[in-house]
């Protein structure tokens, strides 16, 4: 699961980049004053999916094992997270590191 920080001046900023990664099909997770907290679902590549399918009910049942194991990881793990925020510091004091918008959508819509 990977974490990716955009930087926002203020709250019309922070809502304008919310509104561009939902259309590039990004739910809101959690939503306050300084932070919005978005995550685009991944389900893998279809066609392995369609693959692994018809292998399984044709030959070997263990291949739907392989299936569901590729769908969780593309779920749970290959799903982006994209945090927009108004802070520049961690808790910690150390400076954030911001993504840019290109940088997230190329890794949204990447093959895993």
């Amino acid at each position: 699961m990977s974490l990716y920080i955009l930087s926002a001046d203020n709250s019309k900023q922070m809502d304008k980049l919310e509104k561009d990664l939902s259309e590039n099909k990004f739910k809101t997770l959690e939503k306050q004053d300084n932070y919005i907290l978005m995550k685009k679902r991944r389900y893998g590549n279809l066609l392995i999916h369609a693959v692994c399918l018809i292998v399984a009910l044709s030959f070997i049942g263990i291949v739907i094992f392989i299936n569901v194991i590729y769908f969780a990881y593309s779920f749970i793990w290959a799903s982006p997270n994209v945090l927009i925020t108004t802070e520049t510091v961690a808790d910690n004091g150390e400076p954030l590191e911001f993504s840019d918008m290109d940088e997230i959508l190329k890794q949204a819509t990447r093959l895993v």
